[in-house]
């Protein structure tokens, strides 16, 4: 498990590097706001299509699939650029059992 979190964010750092010299990686898709919730045992695969669009990739963690969006743009970001990732694991019922979102983008920065 470690090792394959490893590989990806070596993965994510290449492709953020090789980036620098082309335009965004990834596709843009809507951050997570008030109104667009997740719920845990709830929130459905076609919910979260409806929400997000196609993932970026799509993985398996712990035997359970694993769908992963992920936007990097060098435009209006201070020395790295502005990223954002939402990584949703979902259960066998094709249920959400888990999900994180992570971003530096302005916009998403701000405490609710």
């Amino acid at each position: 498990m470690r090792l394959r979190l490893t590989a990806l964010t070596a993965v994510l750092a290449l492709a953020v590097s090789l980036a620098a010299c082309v335009g965004p990686i990834g596709r843009n898709f809507p951050s997570l706001k008030p109104g667009m919730e997740i719920k845990k045992d709830v929130t459905t695969k076609a919910e979260i299509l409806k929400m997000f669009g196609d993932p970026t990739q799509i993985g398996i963690r712990d035997g359970d699939q694993t769908w992963a969006y992920y936007y990097w743009t060098k435009e209006g970001g201070k020395d790295g650029g502005l990223s954002k990732q939402l990584e949703i694991t979902f259960s066998a019922e094709g249920l959400v059992k888990s999900y994180s979102f992570s971003s530096n983008f302005p916009e998403d920065m701000k405490t609710r």
